[in-house]
């Protein structure tokens, strides 16, 4: 695991790279200084990111992985690809379309000052006012209550309502010590959190990873932890912090390639409109919106041969959608 965690610290260029080394994942390295990161899913092998390998060793690895998915018989997909992965993949014999956005802040630029951020600044106020504390502690000093949010907040959306896995973030483990976890607390219990992950490459700084909170805290306790998360890191000089991949949000037939699947537009379009049951995409958006991220890019959803039903549905179901 730390020899994985060393090679996305190397060529992880991507915000979500860090979410390769969540527990369950499988690692192919080939003979290359990379990592591919993937989970296997029924007939399917299921790759997060893109190649993360020195530049001259991307192919070679993808093809590798790509013989290693045939003599295991298994067809690849790939989640999360971004802009510069396209290219490769295509050439490699994935059919690509867009998924979703991913959306990030530029530290240096970042201010609440104006009209635009007067909402979030009295929500802020508002957390703060009720006596909300915000303070940056290990997962073990509070393992029994973060425990406890975790168990009332997947009460709360419903009893049918799984935790999402794989495109989401963890606490624990042998690589927590790279994380950081801010806390709020209303009168020394903790109300809500928020787990930051290291982002690598060439926007270095943090992924807004894994949130929680208790149903019946108040309004603006998340935004309060998020500014003190946010004012931290600015004041550490890390340069971007990132909200990470939303499905089904800024799709648009110009961010598809050419030889995108037609099925596959028409499928994420259904999904951007009705998928609410599947991923909560609209509320994820405009939580991650309010902060008015500089960089929004188009993320990628790659099979490789022509795309195929089966495959989108184990990709549902290894991150728990269904």
């Amino acid at each position: 695991m730390l020899d994985v965690l060393e090679r996305l610290r190397g060529h992880g260029d991507n915000p979500s790279a860090f979410l390769a080394l969540n527990a369950g994942n499988a690692y192919f390295t080939g003979a290359s200084r990379g990592v591919v990161a993937y989970r296997e899913a029924g007939r399917y092998l299921i790759q997060l990111g893109g190649v993360w390998a020195p530049e001259e060793e991307r192919e070679p690895l993808l093809r590798a992985f790509l013989a290693h998915a045939r003599e295991r018989r298994r067809k690849a997909v790939a989640v999360q690809l971004l802009g510069p992965d396209v290219e490769l993949y295509a050439r490699c014999g994935y059919t690509v379309n867009q998924v979703g956005s991913s959306y990030s802040v530029h530290l240096p630029e970042f201010s609440l000052r104006g009209t635009r951020f007067m909402k979030l600044r009295n929500k802020i106020s508002r957390a703060r006012r009720s006596g909300l504390e915000v303070a940056e502690v290990a997962p073990a000093e509070v393992a029994a209550r973060i425990e406890r949010i975790d168990a009332a907040w997947l009460r709360g959306k419903g009893r049918h309502v799984k935790e999402i896995e794989f495109l989401v973030g963890e606490l624990g483990g042998p690589v927590q010590h790279a994380r950081r976890l801010l806390v709020g607390s209303l009168d020394g219990e903790p109300v809500c959190y928020i787990s930051y992950s290291p982002a690598y490459g060439s926007r270095p700084g943090w992924l807004h990873d894994l949130s929680r909170r208790l149903p019946q805290a108040p309004p603006g306790v998340m935004e309060a932890v998020n500014l003190t998360a946010l004012d931290t890191f600015r004041e550490e000089g890390a340069r971007w912090l990132h909200f990470g991949f939303t499905p089904f949000t800024g799709l648009s037939p110009e961010h598809d390639p050419p030889g995108a699947g037609r099925a596959t537009a028409r499928l994420m379009r259904l999904l951007a409109e009705h998928g609410e049951r599947i991923y909560p995409a609209a509320g994820q958006l405009a939580y991650k919106e309010k902060w008015g991220p500089q960089l929004v890019r188009p993320e990628y959803l790659a099979f490789h041969g022509r795309a195929r039903p089966g495959a989108l549905w184990q990709l549902l179901r290894v991150t728990r959608s269904v």
